[in-house]
């Protein structure tokens, strides 16, 4: 094990009803102004926002609204939400969606006080923001991510055409009710479970030779998670089962799994370029980028694809290992190519050597790739 030192900055209200249980007791130790934040407008369809404005106004809060918070947050949706948490004088920013949502409320509760351009900051001068942000709450709506679990968020800046990871403001609480998701269409359930499971792949997959409680539970997270998705597929509405992802997701992301150790997501920095410059979901975008990734490093990493394999899939070598994860994307009907994935733009080779030349390489997976062998994994991905 690496050394290491752990803090887990949120706390989490898990269950049916869990809003209308704990968010008035919440709000009771909060200031009097509240911005809203959601994305194109699902939560009224579904019941939850008028749920949450009803407890909002039960508590005497005064709501400001900050809406249209895209599937990959921008740079300047940023700077619009940052403006109205100042002109509202925000005393908590509460994000009722999925990941791309709280992502976007991280950094605009951090570039509300700031007194300086946070992008600028953190991606060009390599620096944090020094000022306390602007305390930052999270209703989950869609699971996948693991956004309310940690400080991070992706940001796509359209000027530079990067999308970049950035760090702010961790949730203070969490509140996540499985049976906000119901509602939700299938292959947004199925793709946000994928990244799940990506994000617990690549931190398994970082340079460790030994074994460790860390990949251990990794393991253990992506068994669940492929016998949870494979349950939905049986029955999009089992409770149990969308109950089991919701947590999935938490424990990919809060921090646990990467105790102690180094870790690989090459695969998310690919599809995050990839994302930059097509606007292609996430989840479906690692779907189709894992396999043929995992293909051109399962030599430099065999036993730990093998052990993957038979804790995961019931397989018993490397090889195997990566057929099956292939043969089970597959199975959930998640996009195999990238000409089966919504794009903005035409998915062009020209596209993807842009793509590739601006992926960020990292040194902690199997192997570090060069952006030549990116450009070879993207192209096999048409």
């Amino acid at each position: 094990m690496e050394n290491f030192v752990y803090e887990y900055p949120t706390k989490v209200y898990f269950g049916k009803g869990a809003a209308g249980r704990h968010l008035p007791g919440i709000l009771a130790g909060c200031g009097p102004h509240v911005l809203l934040a959601y994305g194109g407008g699902s939560i009224r369809k579904n019941g939850v926002y008028d749920e949450i404005t009803g407890i909002l106004k039960a508590a005497g809060k005064t709501v400001a609204e900050f809406s249209g918070i895209m599937a990959n947050p921008t740079w300047a949706k940023v700077q619009e939400g940052a403006k109205l948490a100042r002109d509202c004088k925000a005393d908590l920013v509460l994000a009722v969606g999925g990941g791309s949502v709280i992502d976007c409320c991280k950094i605009v509760c951090a570039q509300a006080v700031a007194g300086e351009d946070l992008w600028d900051l953190e991606m060009v001068q390599h620096k944090a923001p020094s000022a306390a942000p602007i305390p930052l709450g999270a209703v989950v709506t869609a699971s996948g991510t693991g956004a309310e679990m940690n400080g991070g968020a992706v940001i796509t800046n359209e000027n530079v055409k990067i999308k970049g990871g950035m760090f702010a403001a961790a949730p203070r609480f969490a509140i996540l009710d499985p049976e906000y998701t119901l509602s939700l269409p299938r292959m947004q359930v199925l793709s946000g479970a994928f990244d799940t499971l990506s994000h617990a792949m690549e931190t398994y997959f970082g340079r460790s030779d030994r074994d460790n409680v860390s990949d251990e539970v990794a393991l253990a997270v992506m068994r669940s998670t492929v016998v949870n998705m494979r349950a939905l597929l049986k029955d999009l509405n089992d409770y149990t089962a969308r109950s089991n992802l919701m947590w999935t997701s938490a424990m990919a992301e809060n921090g646990i799994l990467k105790v102690g150790r180094v870790t690989d997501f090459e695969c998310h920095q690919m599809e995050h370029q990839l994302g930059a410059y097509t606007d292609c979901n996430h989840g479906q975008g690692l779907a189709v980028l894992h396999p043929v990734y995992y293909r051109h490093i399962v030599k430099d990493a065999p036993e730990k694809f093998a052990k993957l394999g038979q804790a995961v899939f019931g397989v018993d070598s490397a090889g195997a290992a990566v057929e099956a994860l292939a043969d089970f994307i597959r199975e959930c009907g998640l996009p195999t190519k990238l000409t089966e994935l919504r794009s903005r733009v035409e998915i062009t080779p020209e596209l993807l050597r842009q793509v590739a030349d601006s992926t960020n390489l990292l040194p902690n997976g199997p192997r570090q790739l060069t952006h030549d062998e990116v450009y070879e994994i993207l192209k096999e991905c048409l």
